[in-house]
């Protein structure tokens, strides 16, 4: 057992012993059907802290001929799956963590020759019968060693992205980075499998292809493996009932990446954290401080500002993921950044639809600080303001409600300008951005003969608050809303709700700048 050379089970013993373990081997069913196949080559790119180095430790220990690993893998998922036995500790594991490398290194060449240099080392000492043709040249001695003991090498490379990280701006040094990869696993017989792990997917350089071999699962396409992505809703459900917590209020804080065939995906790291702590909090900034986010928003390319502000209040927005290119400093236009922004996890992508959203309402604290540090001034106070606006609501402080609009309005016209329907809806939206606490807040919902503008549904821990339902007007009257909900039957949508509930009609004037509010009581 060496140090890179079949490392052994150590780092998933470990996990193993801890307090919180989702069981994910399954993960293995795939890795063994495409082992020693066409498709033996995946590239798996996930978000900080969502379990990817596990995920390598898991396919170490098992793969791994330096140790014998039954045991561990006894009373999990994969035990009973036909191929277990198969491919246990069959294989010989090169494990690296490329992100060690760099660290050790002041050149991309001192990184890539420090990784050839310690194989060799452990190759060597593993097997030193070998006639070795040049035993300083890594894929050769591979070979060498392959040739006499046909025991295929998988190859498992951790944070195989760090150089597009830490050296964004050095494109020559990324491409020989890519062209070192390429030489070491493509069309080499000896090897079973190459798994790689990171947060970026391979990076484009036009026709420079050097890793098309490669499969790959990441936050816009993550395809069978998406319920290995973070926890799923069954799991983080069974957790919960064992920790009694409030699941409602972990899915409030920590759900909402969804892809095709996984609808509810949580963020395995700050569901942890929270049942640990036994307290719900934004865990999310001991991952990643808000200054890296903060730093995106600010390139602000065309169009970026309200679409944020838009995906704030709860849109979601279009988006084209097919011209990102794959680094953290090619970027073209907004979608390039948006794109990066779902790889990192602080978006949320609706493959069916195109579009992106952010997905909870962790995520959506650190956006909340991030446009505070980039000097979005106006935003932060429509923000702050929020919770006067809401108590003035329950209040049925119609004029009140009024007034603030309008200051709002007036002070901040370079994001409260209403330009059409869905702009008004927009930016009262975010004019009651604090009733996210205490509400789903629903834009559109299909109710009765129609879609209610703005629909308030109390959540499972805040009953005690009246349902809202808001109604926009343009050019109209506050009471023509208020008719358009009972004419409507938008009432209807809530019909399950046995708690107070307020009609609210809301008029913008655009002649006279003016809003006016009507607010009724009501019973569903």
């Amino acid at each position: 057992m060496g140090i890179y050379l079949n490392p052994g089970n150590r780092g998933f013993a470990e996990a193993l012993r801890s307090e919180i373990y989702v069981d994910k081997s399954e993960l293995l069913a795939y890795t063994n059907q495409v082992c020693a196949t066409k498709q033996k080559f995946l590239c798996v790119s996930r978000p900080r802290r969502f379990g990817k180095s596990m995920a390598a430790e898991m396919l170490a220990a098992y793969y791994s001929r330096g140790c014998s690993s039954a045991l561990l893998f006894d009373e999990l998922k994969i035990s009973g799956h036909p191929s277990f036995y198969k491919h246990l500790n069959q294989y010989n594991v090169i494990f690296l963590n490329m992100q060690r490398f760099l660290s050790q290194s002041t050149s991309i060449g001192d990184m890539i020759s420090l990784v050839e240099r310690t194989i060799l080392w452990d190759l060597l000492k593993e097997y030193p019968n070998i006639h070795y043709f040049d035993p300083e040249n890594l894929v050769r001695s591979l070979q060498d060693v392959f040739q006499e003991m046909p025991i295929p090498f998988v190859f498992i490379i951790d944070e195989w992205d760090c150089i597009f990280r830490e050296r964004k701006e050095d494109s020559e040094a990324q491409k020989c980075y890519l062209d070192f990869l390429r030489n070491l696993l493509k069309d080499n017989e000896f090897v079973g499998l190459a798994y790689m792990t990171g947060i970026l997917p391979i990076k484009k350089y036009g026709s420079h292809s050097a890793l098309n071999m490669f499969d790959e699962f990441s936050m816009t396409d993550p395809r069978m493996l998406a319920e290995f992505v973070g926890f799923t809703e069954p799991e983080v459900q069974a957790l919960c009932k064992e920790y009694k917590a409030d699941f409602t209020e972990m899915k409030r804080w920590y759900d909402g990446y969804h892809f095709s065939d996984t609808p509810s995906v949580y963020s395995p790291r700050s569901v942890v954290a929270a049942l640990l702590a036994r307290k719900f909090s934004n865990y999310w900034s001991q991952t990643e401080t808000y200054e890296a986010l903060r730093a995106y928003i600010e390139l602000n390319f065309n169009g970026l500002r309200d679409t944020i502000v838009e995906l704030l209040v709860g849109g979601t927005c279009p988006v084209n993921t097919g011209t990102f290119s794959n680094d953290m400093t090619s970027f073209q236009s907004k979608d390039d950044i948006l794109t990066l922004l779902i790889h990192l996890g602080y978006l949320g992508y609706d493959e069916k639809n195109s579009s992106e959203f952010i997905p909870n309402y962790e995520i959506t604290s650190e956006f909340v600080n991030a446009v505070d540090g980039a000097g979005w001034g106006e935003v932060v106070s429509a923000i702050r303001q929020s919770m006067e606006l809401l108590e003035a609501t329950w209040q049925k402080n119609s004029q009140k409600v009024a007034d603030l609009l309008e200051e709002q309005h007036m002070d901040h016209t370079s994001i409260l300008s209403y330009n059409n329907d869905n702009a008004l809806a927009c930016t009262l939206a975010l004019a009651y951005y604090s009733a996210r606490v205490y509400y789903t807040m629903i834009r559109e919902l299909p109710a009765g003969k129609g879609f209610a503008d703005l629909v308030f549904i109390p959540r499972q821990n805040h009953l005690d608050c009246p349902a809202m339902i808001v109604e926009l007007k343009w050019d109209y009257s506050a009471a023509g809303a208020i008719d358009q909900i009972k004419q409507k039957k938008y009432l209807r949508a809530l019909r399950d709700f046995k708690g107070k509930l307020l009609l609210i009609g809301i008029n913008y004037d655009q002649k006279t700048k003016r809003h006016t509010c009507i607010i009724e009581e009501s019973s569903c």
